[in-house]
């Protein structure tokens, strides 16, 4: 029918979270390329000017030449609306990395010299810390109206937010995957359909689609994620590598998967600071904080969606694994001193692992046959900083579930109440 565990070395374990099942995942890939096709005319800085257009306009322009089953026209329009999207992706994140240093100056401006001497105090806002945190974000808010002034991607109307996050669920790879097919283009139906079961495992109408797919000579040749990043490329290569007991090219190749993909990742919360809408109105102080939250649910998805899955499941762990990885293909090299700081970094993410506790006592216990100091026990700058960024995100967010989003009129009759006591008792 057509389509409608872990292995434990002596006294070291090796990388967690993926195991077998990664193992396998990676002989599969192992002939897979990563696939571009919609991307293939891309270029943020020199996005061609006859695609320009507005995001929007172009996906229903192309969802409403699918439903005519106009199928060039729609495949046509739907990888502009593909390539649209990516461009306003990366404009926002351009824009929000090159603003984020943008404060306000601390010294005030230049007085009139007829006015005669100013005093000049060594911090004119110690008093004033709301004027200093909403000065700094009047200066970004000026850098960013400068940056997006400039970038075409924001001269067209920008899309609706579930637009956008039809984009996010990759839910156009659901029409483009049967417009490729009808418009006989099998090797980019089959691509699309495993783009779309990557974020959607059980949906069965795509599922028997690859089931037909895969019965077709050569498919598994065309079995590709279109919207794969360079970082998980480098983890798959670096994996095979480490299975093959290659230790420096998966040193390698680990190591650069790594700032590839926290690059990635705050790319990814930049991007989530674009335009919001405003669907109602409320105190100032309530605004800031509905459009921070929704900012945050942002951020929060940013590490599960830049995740990679291998045969058809997600990595665990994603950042500690690859810092397991590396612990042991440096331990395996003899350099205990890069070893160790890989150790630290692992149990930021997982204090519990016995493996690991296992690990760093090993690495305690021959500190002094090593030359390791307790700098070496120290996590990496890097890891700490991602550790740090994901853990103040959770409990901002938690705080903002608890005490903002979930509006209990009890909670907060017995609020007022207390404040109006406290008034009284004064």
């Amino acid at each position: 029918m057509a389509p409608g565990g872990r292995g434990r070395p002596p006294r070291l374990g090796v990388a967690a979270a993926a195991g077998r099942a990664l193992l396998c995942a990676l002989c599969f890939c192992s002939s897979l390329s990563p696939g571009r096709a919609q991307y293939e005319r891309y270029s943020f800085r020199s996005f061609p000017r006859d695609e320009l257009m507005p995001l929007e306009s172009a996906y229903k322009y192309g969802l409403d030449q699918y439903g005519h089953e106009n199928w060039a026209e729609s495949v046509g329009y739907l990888e502009i609306s593909m390539r649209l999207h990516r461009l306003l992706r990366d404009s926002e994140a351009f824009c929000h990395l090159n603003c984020s240093s943008a404060r306000m100056d601390p010294d005030p401006p230049a007085s009139d010299p007829g006015l005669g001497p100013q005093p000049q105090p060594r911090d004119r806002f110690a008093d004033f810390p709301e004027l200093r945190l909403f000065g700094d974000l009047l200066h970004r808010a000026r850098c960013l109206k400068r940056c997006k002034q400039g970038l075409p991607a924001f001269r067209q109307s920008q899309p609706s937010r579930e637009v956008l996050d039809e984009f996010q669920r990759r839910e156009p790879y659901k029409f483009l995957q049967y417009a490729y097919f009808k418009a006989n283009n099998l090797p980019k139906a089959i691509a699309a359909a495993h783009t779309f079961l990557l974020k959607h495992p059980n949906d069965e109408m795509m599922l028997r689609n690859m089931a037909y797919y895969k019965s077709m000579p050569g498919a598994e040749d065309h079995i590709k994620d279109l919207e794969t990043k360079s970082y998980e490329n480098l983890f798959i290569r670096a994996v095979r590598a480490y299975n093959g007991e290659n230790w420096r090219t998966s040193i390698t190749d680990m190591e650069l998967a790594l700032p590839d993909f926290f690059k990635a990742f705050y790319e990814c919360l930049a991007a989530c600071e674009g335009s919001r809408e405003i669907k109602d109105f409320k105190d100032f102080y309530l605004s800031v904080a509905d459009h921070y939250i929704e900012v945050l649910e942002c951020k929060l998805k940013c590490e599960e969606n830049l995740t990679p899955v291998i045969g058809g499941y997600p990595v665990e762990k994603f950042v500690a694994t690859m810092y397991h990885y590396l612990q042991f293909a440096y331990y395996k090299l003899n350099d205990m001193k890069n070893a160790a700081p890989c150790v630290a970094s692992y149990m930021l993410f997982d204090q519990k692992d016995e493996v690991m506790k296992q690990n760093l006592v090993y690495y305690e216990y021959h500190r002094e046959k090593w030359g390791l100091t307790d700098e070496h026990f120290q996590p990496r700058s890097e890891a700490v900083q991602y550790f740090n960024v994901t853990t103040i995100q959770k409990e901002l967010y938690e705080f903002a579930k608890e005490n903002i989003m979930d509006d209990d009129e009890g909670e907060v009759v017995e609020y007022l109440d207390e404040l109006l006591e406290e008034e009284g008792d004064g």
